[in-house]
Parts: structure tokens; C-alpha cells; sequence
């Protein structure tokens, strides 16, 4: 803690910031809220309580000794001043004459350094942080000394004060007319490595307000260069800052990379040049702390959520080494789901399948196969997770030719989509059908290959031989007679599957399928509603390019989906009721 001021000395102190306030082209100076209480002038054109602003600054201003004041504009100034308690300085009194005197600009180096040898920089920061209730204190001091303060604030040891020291630095690079004269700055008063220290040492609310700042610096190209320089000789390491850290900062390292790699390809290139993604690998490897392993995860998940973090990261032994997570039955639940969701979102790009060796996909499919074998007894999350990764592979074209061809992983996904002693994991088995079948793809690319296609129809009608229900057009009606959430999953499992000769005829031939889909009061919500036209939708346009549009049996069927295609997903044909009283009022009396 920086030493505190002595008696008397804080007030003149604040007389020295006044003066330097009022120096001609000076405009940044904050005055404590409780030393005016109302100024009306008509250069302001309105009343305000408490703060003279002028130019972006604010300034201390008091009236004359009977609570009035001029400011030199030919009216009278008057308002209710509150006096500022007596430090041994005196109370401090500006008038405004002086103060709209003031010229416009900034003040010149030796003016600041005259003040602050008049006023050291550990004494201000003393008197910040001594106990003494002057408020305002802290806003005056740090918009008093301005950039100065940013980096002696970033050096203290208090958190309100590091605390404002970051905002200003993240206004700055928000709010510069002159982006590159903002990088300058940070450049000149050193405020990147200090920002970083305070990062790893700072508290959440402290690193949050850091990490925007550092992104919004890589924002701008000459900043990038202070974080990553192009001979790479940089003041800052990340990765040498992170492996002399404690695993919470190493953490705060990990969020910044994730940060900044969402900035552009230059600073996601630099990330790679730099090795930075390597501190993801030695967090991950050790798992002796599950809290520490989790939190790389899920800022790890963040990471992977950037569109072409795939290409990257594929190219690293991240890769393997979260296969090793997913296959390590010692390892908690939470960590094997969240490692299999990493991996999903990793192989749901059809790029990842030229990247990645395909004995990797083989090994990941093989420890998310186990996790499905699980008994019932085991964690549903996890269960859940696994069906929703292999979801998100079956999204792309080559991710679900994988699942169907090189694995029977498959076989969990629809035989769970049809089993009711679940509810979670028949949703998450559902969508998960929906997206291999080509719910998501574009409507040239909803079909696979032959061998693919040949194993999904044979999947379905093994499944449906083998339950009650014995044919797929009846699981399909189980599916669309359950709950909402369910029936929107159904919608889109349909919606992908029609696209199939097999299953057009197959929903074609169960009437009570067709009802249901162009029920217009079948769905409440908007998403319902929404998923049951595009239902529609799509077995019509199936059937359009279909030889059963000529079968006579099914004319009504047809005539039915253009007429749901063509009233759309929100109109109902039920007749509005009016209201109507109860008692008609002739028969009130």
C-alpha cells in the first residue's frame, strides 16, 4: 500500500490538482459529485447537478462567497454549494470566470511534470487508498492525471483502483479517433505488459475488462504487432508468462488465446507460429486436477466455436489427446462429455475430414461407442453428450458416410431415437438422426453415397423389426403422438428421411402420418409450428419429383400437403369465435 498523505498535506494536494485543472488548455480534471450542488448557466443551456463538464473534462467550480457565481457570459450564475470539507487546505474554490477562460487543448509535458513533482504519483495513490471519505476521490485523481495514472493505477495493489485503470485503458483503444496514436500510447507508457500481469493477478471482474481490452488492441493492426511481433522477440511471451503461473492464471492465458483467436486470421497464424496452443495441450494432459482439466475444456469449447478453428486445431495432438479423455473410464463424466463435444464441434466442418488421419475419427468413434454401451444405470449427461457429438459429426456429407459405413456407432443413434425409456436421450438420439439423415445439409447433398444409403435403410427396418411396432412408417406415428419437444425432433428426422424413395413411401402409405403434419392446430409454439411446415414441405417437394405423384390412391393425400404447403406454418382454418357475454343484457334486469 502506497503511504498515505499526512494531515493537511491531502488538501493541498487537491488545491495543486485544481490549479493544474485550471491551467489554460486544460479540460481534464473530475471533481468529487459533493462540491457542487446545482449549476445554471446559459453557455449550458441547461441545469446541471453536481459536475461542470466542458469539452469531454470535468472541472471543480464553486461560486462566489454568497453561493452565486458569474460565468462571464453576462448572467448570473446562481446555484446551492456544497462546501468541501476543510483537509488543512483549505476549502477549494475556483470561480467559473476562470474556468470558461480556460482555453481548449492538452497540456504540455513540462506542465505534467511540474505537477507531478509537486504532487508524486505514490503520495496521490496514498491518498486513494487511505480510509478518509472524500467522495470522489478515486474519479478525481485518475481523470486528473489522466494516461499518467493508467500505468501507476495498473501497478497498485488496490482492486477499485487497478479496476478503473483498465476501463481507461479500454476506452481508449474504444473510443480514439486515432487508433494508431491509442497504440501509441500503450506503446510509450509500457501498458501491455502490465496489463498482462494484471490479468494472471487480478480478480474475474479485473481480467474480464483486460481480456476485451487486449482483443480490442489485436483489433487493430498495430496493435496485433505489440502482442505478436513479427521477428517474435516480443516483452510478453504468453506461453513463458503461462508456465511461471498458478493454474488460475494459466487459465487467464488460455481465455486470452481464445480471445484473441477470434480477431483474424493474422493473430490466429500467430497463435499457431507462437506455440501458444501447446498450454491447451499441458492442461488437458495433466488430469490429476479435474478442476483445473475442466476449465481448460470449456475455454477450449469457446475456441472451437471460431469457423475455422477446425484447420488449426486438427493439425495438433489436441486432437488425440482428447480421444484419450473420452477413453479414460477413470476420468470424470463431466470431462468425457465435455471432451466428446469438443470433438464434435472439431469434425462438424467437411474440411476436418481432409485434414484429420482417418484412424483418429476410427479411435474417437470407438471410445464414444463405449460410452453408449454403458449400462442405464451410468450418468445420462454423458450418454446424452455422446449422441449429441455423434450429431454434430453427422452433419456434413463425410462425417455421416463415416458414422454409417466405418462404424455400427450408428445403431445407437436410431435404436435409442425410437426407445421411450429415456426422454433426454431420445431427444438428443433424434436430432442426432435428424442431422445424419440430412436435416442440416443443403438439399443437394441430403443423400449419401450407395453403401451409406443401404446401411440407413437397413438400420431403420432392423430397428422397427425388432420393436412392437414392427414397420418404420409406425415408429415414425410413435414419434409425432409424444410430446412437443419430441414431435419437433420427429419433424426433422422426416423431413431428412423423405428425401429417400423407401421412407416417402413409407410415410406416404400411413395416413394418420400425413394428418398429423398438416394439422394446422397439431403445433402451439412458433418453432412447432415452424418445424411441421418445413415437414410438409419437404414430403411435398419429395413427392413432386417422385413416380408416386401419379398414383391415383394418393390423390387426396396430395391435395391435403398443397393445401398445408400453401396456407403456410401459422394459419389455422378454425373459425374465430367472438366474445359474447355470458348473460345477454336484456336479461340482466
Amino acid at each position: 500500500m502506497e503511504p498515505s498523505p499526512a494531515p493537511g498535506e491531502l488538501g493541498a494536494m487537491l488545491q495543486a490538482a485544481g490549479d493544474f485543472a485550471s491551467y489554460p488548455g486544460n479540460i481534464s480534471f473530475l471533481t468529487p459529485h459533493s462540491v457542487l450542488g446545482g449549476v445554471s448557466c446559459s453557455r449550458l443551456g441547461r441545469r446541471r447537478s453536481g459536475l461542470l463538464r466542458l469539452g469531454g473534462g470535468v472541472l471543480l467550480v464553486s461560486g462566489r462567497e454568497n453561493g452565486s457565481g458569474h460565468c462571464g457570459c453576462g448572467a448570473r450564475c446562481a446555484g446551492t454549494l456544497v462546501g468541501y470539507p476543510d483537509w488543512g487546505g483549505g476549502l477549494l474554490r475556483h470561480s467559473i470566470d476562470s474556468l470558461l477562460d480556460s482555453a481548449t487543448g492538452l497540456h504540455s509535458d513540462d506542465t505534467v511534470r511540474q505537477f507531478l513533482e509537486r504532487c508524486p504519483l505514490p503520495k496521490l495513490l496514498g491518498a486513494l487508498q487511505s480510509e478518509a471519505d472524500v467522495p470522489g476521490m478515486v474519479e478525481t485523481v485518475t481523470e486528473c492525471l489522466d494516461k499518467a495514472f493508467i500505468q501507476a493505477g495498473l501497478l497498485t495493489n488496490s482492486n477499485s483502483i487497478r479496476k478503473l485503470a483498465c476501463k481507461a485503458v479500454l476506452n481508449l483503444l474504444d473510443k480514439a479517433e486515432d487508433s494508431a496514436a491509442a497504440v501509441e500510447t500503450v506503446v510509450q507508457h509500457n501498458l501491455y505488459p502490465v496489463l498482462i500481469n494484471c490479468l494472471i493477478e487480478g480478480d474475474e471482474e479485473i481480467s474480464a475488462i483486460i481480456l476485451d481490452a487486449v482483443k480490442r488492441l489485436a483489433e487493430i493492426p498495430k496493435g496485433a504487432e505489440i502482442i505478436f511481433p513479427p521477428d517474435g522477440q516480443g516483452s510478453v511471451q504468453l506461453d513463458r508468462v503461462a508456465s511461471q503461473s498458478s493454474s488460475l492464471a494459466r487459465i487467464c492465458i488460455l481465455s486470452l488465446i481464445a480471445k484473441l483467436f477470434t480477431v483474424s486470421s493474422y493473430t490466429v497464424t500467430a497463435i499457431r507460429d507462437s506455440n501458444l496452443l501447446s498450454i491447451f495441450e499441458d492442461e488437458i494432459k495433466d488430469r490429476r486436477d479435474m478442476l483445473k482439466t475442466l476449465s481448460a475444456l470449456e475455454v477450449l469449447y469457446e475456441l472451437v466455436e471460431h469457423p475455422h478453428s477446425n484447420t488449426f486445431l486438427l493439425k495438433t495432438n489436441l486432437i488425440q489427446l482428447i480421444i484419450d479423455v473420452i477413453d479414460d473410464s477413470s476420468a470424470d463424466s463431466v470431462i468425457r462429455s465435455r471432451a466428446a463435444l469438443i470433438s464434435g464441434r472439431l469434425l462438424s466442418s467437411a474440411d476436418a475430414f481432409t485434414v484429420i488421419d482417418q484412424s483418429c475419427v476410427t479411435n474417437l468413434l470407438a471410445a464414444i461407442d463405449k460410452i453408449l454401451k454403458m449400462e442405464e444405470s451410468q450418468n445420462t449427461d454423458e450418454i446424452e453428450s455422446a449422441l449429441e457429438t455423434l450429431g454434430l459429426i453427422g452433419t456434413t456429407t463425410q462425417g455421416a458416410h463415416f458414422l454409417l459405413t466405418s462404424s455400427n456407432v450408428a445403431r445407437h443413434v436410431v435404436e435409442t431415437s425410437f426407445d421411450r425409456q429415456g426422454r433426454g436421450r431420445q431427444l438428443a438420439a433424434l436430432h442426432a438422426f435428424g442431422s445424419i439423415c440430412g436435416a442440416d445439409r443443403q438439399e443437394n447433398q441430403m443423400k449419401l453415397d450407395g453403401q451409406a444409403e443401404e446401411y440407413l435403410k437397413r438400420l431403420v427396418y432392423t430397428t422397427a423389426a425388432n420393436s412392437s411396432k414392427l414397420t418404420p412408417s409406425a415408429l415414425l406415428l410413435s414419434i409425432l403422438q409424444q410430446d412437443p419437444d419430441i414431435r419437433i425432433a420427429g419433424y426433422r428426422v422426416i423431413s431428412g428421411l423423405v428425401v429417400r424413395e423407401w421412407c416417402l413411401r413409407e410415410v406416404c402409405l400411413n395416413s394418420e402420418i400425413i394428418r398429423l403434419v398438416t394439422d394446422p392446430t397439431m403445433e402451439t409454439t412458433k418453432l412447432g409450428m415452424e418445424a411441421r411446415y418445413n415437414c410438409c414441405v419437404a414430403i411435398n417437394k419429395s413427392l413432386l419429383s417422385s413416380h408416386l405423384l401419379h398414383e391415383k390412391s394418393l390423390s387426396e393425400l396430395i391435395g391435403n400437403l398443397n393445401d398445408a404447403v400453401r396456407r403456410g406454418p401459422y394459419l389455422s382454418e378454425r373459425k374465430r369465435v367472438e366474445a359474447r357475454p355470458v348473460v345477454v343484457p336484456a336479461e340482466r334486469f
